[in-house]
């Protein structure tokens, strides 16, 4: 079984219904899925890069998509995106 990974999620602003700005509702799912397997989001970390997140583990980037690609809400469960991004901490250790 694979160690449970301490999680930094870094964020960008995206357009919203003609808004730009910061906001987390499409890292819920994401979220949501990552501590359901046991690992831990240390820190969700404002970044500059638009409409990006990228996921840190161990001070490395394993991970990174479009913020817009993820599904609004949930709980990951359906997102392909967010099952790639738990493998991909999975495969940091």
């Amino acid at each position: 079984m694979p160690m449970k990974a301490n999680v930094i999620i870094k964020y960008g602003p995206y357009n919203s219904n003609g808004i730009v700005e910061y906001k987390t509702e499409r890292l819920e799912g994401l979220q949501k899925f990552l501590t359901a397997r046991g690992h831990k989001i240390i820190e969700l970390r404002k970044a500059n890069n638009w409409n990006n997140v990228e996921i840190i583990v161990n001070e490395e980037n394993v991970f990174k998509c479009k913020l817009n690609d993820l599904e609004f809400g949930g709980d990951g469960e359906l997102d392909p995106i967010v099952m790639e991004a738990e493998k991909m901490i999975t495969k940091a250790f």
